[in-house]
């Protein structure tokens, strides 16, 4: 019988563009703490990384995103202003 996923992780709270991971992991969402028209692209490898969503406009709460990510998970925070915590496990 096989046992049930646990969904954990660690965390990090960020509030301009930068670094959520420096290496592999598997996202598994995001909540966003405020928000005045900020704006959220997540990319895999950095800031000049592959593109792993569109622009998101994300309302506050949580927001599911489940994602492998194989090198480091970068977010790039734009508008007006964006309090996110982002939800991932290391290793791919």
């Amino acid at each position: 019988m096989s046992q049930p996923v646990a969904e954990v992780g660690g965390y990090k709270n960020i509030t301009a563009t930068g670094a959520v991971s420096t290496g592999a992991c598997q996202l598994l969402g995001f909540y966003i703490n405020t928000t005045t028209a900020g704006t959220l692209v997540l990319r895999d490898g950095g800031a000049s990384g592959t593109v792993m969503s569109g622009t998101i406009t994300p309302a506050i709460g949580f927001h599911r995103f489940p994602a492998n990510v194989g090198t480091s998970l970068h977010a790039t925070i734009a508008g007006t202003a964006l309090d996110v915590t982002f939800f991932f496990a290391a290793g791919s």
